[in-house]
């Protein structure tokens, strides 16, 4: 989930329906997140659509593989449609609670999918759209995607499987991008493994002929690895998260955030330091307590399965509307739009241990 897009009405039943777009073309089903207006942030009808096409394509011989992509030129999906979840606590109501459990199922489905899923990831790949694509086979990226984390800017952290993708990224950089939300491209996307292929966003449209003209002579997978690997790289030089990598092991392998920020600014590893004060800013306007929370789910993610990693997002979203920063941070910058949010505790160095810890009681990691 994340912040990026909102909907201010409630759409007309047509329009619902042409969220998703499906059709089967050369025995591959294409699916399309239609909300281009709103950079196809995705609803719980959105949701409800996609897993009812997947479902009925999983069994049907005439399908053998699945893309996934969004409409227009400026996202795949930049996330969860935030607004509505708020209005959904606001009002008393239980969408924000239907729409995780929900979102969580569609993305466990996507990774235990099997037929192979090809994800064409072209502009804003944000929260609720990581979520979708990490579950993927193929994950291409473009020139213009634009890869991100973003939930601790809104007083929430990374969820639909974050704790588990980024906690497996090497060294400390999954940890980094949940704990920051910074954006990444391309380079660095192929680089921490969230990522398999680069291809040009201006031959998408002649991948699409090629996969209208596929035979399907070996496996499914492999007959989409091979047409990736006439057209698509696999590495991309210069990734800027390579040449950081040293002074992001060292700071976010610390025990808290308070220590990370405080040796930003104080101490110098390699030719970071401009980086370091830089992130020290940036961690500062964060959520504390999203933060702080986040940093405890990614590591106890490295240890967790793929489902327990969904529980124990799931056992945090039950809390986070009512405990959390969430409601204040949408406020902040989707409603009120004073881009001030009152993040509780206001500051790192009023974060509580004990607080924090209270999260994750009762989750049981044993999955009994």
């Amino acid at each position: 989930m994340t912040a990026q897009a909102s909907s201010q009405r409630t759409p007309s039943m047509d329009a619902m329906q042409n969220e998703v777009l499906a059709e089967v073309r050369n025995h591959i089903g294409h699916l399309t997140l239609n909300r281009p207006a709103g950079l196809n942030a995705i609803t719980l009808d959105m949701v409800r659509q996609l897993q009812q096409q997947l479902d009925a394509w999983a069994t049907d011989a005439n399908v053998h593989a699945i893309v996934l992509r969004g409409a227009g030129e400026k996202a795949f999906c930049a996330g969860g449609d935030i607004r509505s979840l708020y209005d959904s606590f606001k009002s008393g109501d239980t969408l924000h609670e239907d729409f995780f459990v929900e979102e969580y199922a569609l993305d466990l489905t996507l990774h235990h999918y099997r037929k192979p899923v090809l994800a064409l990831m072209d502009g804003f790949v944000l929260g609720g759209g990581m979520g979708l694509v990490q579950g993927a086979d193929l994950r291409v990226v473009t020139e213009k995607s634009r890869l991100a984390m973003p939930e601790v800017a809104i007083g929430y952290f990374p969820d639909v499987g974050g704790s588990y993708f980024l906690s497996r990224i090497p060294g400390e950089l999954g940890i980094y991008l949940g704990v920051s939300g910074v954006q990444i491209r391309a380079a660095d996307a192929l680089y921490c493994g969230l990522a398999d292929w680069y291809l040009d966003s201006s031959k998408l449209a002649l991948l699409d002929e090629k996969l209208d003209q596929m035979e399907w002579q070996d496996t499914p997978l492999k007959a989409l690895q091979n047409l990736l690997a006439k057209h698509a790289v696999q590495t991309l030089p210069d990734a800027p998260l390579q040449a950081l990598r040293p002074a992001i092991d060292h700071f976010f392998a610390l025990p808290d955030v308070p220590s990370m920020v405080e040796q930003m600014r104080e101490v110098t590893v390699a030719n970071s330091h401009e980086w370091a004060l830089t992130t020290a800013d940036l961690l500062r306007t964060r959520s504390p307590l999203a933060m702080a929370v986040t940093l405890e789910m990614l590591r106890r993610g490295r240890q967790l399965s793929l489902e327990h990693c969904f529980a124990l997002e799931l056992h945090l979203d039950r809390q986070w509307f009512a405990r959390g920063d969430l409601i204040e941070g949408v406020r902040a910058l989707l409603i009120d739009k004073d881009k001030t949010p009152r993040w509780n505790p206001s500051t790192l160095a009023e974060l509580d241990a004990a607080h924090v810890a209270s999260f994750f009681h009762g989750f049981d990691e044993s999955g009994s």
